[in-house]
């Protein structure tokens, strides 16, 4: 594997990667509605062979195995190696999926092999983002389609939008990153999505806005679906960052401010909160 992305690699193959599969449940419900509204733009059809990138625990995979069927393929590639452990752990044999720990930005692809380059949320990481996506293009048959799902700009989406804002004034506020710096919100701007994927080669792009109201926190009771939410809200994300090195007295503020934010959202046993997400598709020149 090329050194590339070194951070990200590090990162997901340590405590963000720990943390994903002791919630990927739970996170992956989250994001289930995302990930079929970029599956049904992808339309694949029985018998296609499919690039899943960032497939984390193998979620969009063994959806996108169901359409294809036994005479498909699909191959999930993630940096993270706890998360592809738990995509194998959970999927059953003879599906026609198989999952590799790699950078699809850099590791050796079979050229022309994919009728279908796909992602769901796996795409806003590279360290430069169109060599990544020249390279993924060349993976792909000529004519080939690219769907991926990416985050829109953090203020409109709520699993960092809440917590953050009832943070200020207790937590001193962290560095703002560069918007284009890799992480999950660097797709946020639709204009800089479509000069990537054009300078990498694709064609015909197209980028449509998504919103889906997702449940965040689960319980048996509000109560306990809020506290759900405050509790994978400070292991998972931004603000588990944000708190990493704080006093007690300071967490707990922290977390009282945050549980109120949720507490305003509906929901009987679970928390909604709206996420916003852009549902990109392009194709590979047909020569």
């Amino acid at each position: 594997m090329a050194e590339k992305n070194v951070y990200q690699v590090a990162d997901w193959n340590g405590q963000s990667g720990e943390r994903w599969v002791a919630y990927q449940a739970r996170l992956d419900a989250m994001m289930a509605v995302f990930g079929q509204a970029a599956i049904e733009a992808a339309a694949p059809a029985t018998g296609e062979r499919v690039l899943d990138v960032g497939c984390g625990a193998g979620a969009s995979s063994l959806d996108l195995a169901a359409r294809v069927g036994a005479a498909g393929h699909v191959l999930g590639v993630d940096i993270s190696e706890p998360l592809i452990g738990r995509a194998r752990a959970l999927t059953p044999q003879d599906t026609p999926a198989l999952f590799q720990v790699a950078d699809a930005s850099s590791t050796e692809l079979p050229e022309g092999a994919f009728d279908i380059l796909f992602s769901r949320f796996g795409v806003m990481f590279f360290d430069a983002p169109t060599a990544a996506f020249a390279h993924m293009r060349r993976a792909l048959k000529p004519g080939g389609r690219v769907a991926f799902v990416c985050w829109r700009g953090m203020a409109e989406n709520d699993w960092v939008r809440l917590p953050m804002g009832a943070i200020k004034g207790i937590v001193p506020p962290m560095p703002p990153l560069h918007p284009e710096a890799p992480g999950p919100f660097s797709f946020g701007d639709q204009g800089r999505v479509a000069r990537i994927l054009t300078a990498a080669g694709f064609t015909d792009v197209a980028i449509a806005p998504f919103d889906a109201s997702i449940p965040f926190g689960e319980g048996g009771t509000r109560d306990a679906a809020i506290d759900d939410a405050v509790e994978m809200t400070l292991e998972v994300g931004p603000l588990s960052r944000a708190l990493a090195n704080q006093p007690d007295d300071i967490r707990a503020r922290a977390s009282a401010a945050v549980r109120a934010a949720f507490a305003g959202c509906p929901g009987e046993r679970s928390v909604m909160i709206d996420g916003a997400a852009w549902i990109v598709t392009a194709r590979n020149p047909a020569s």
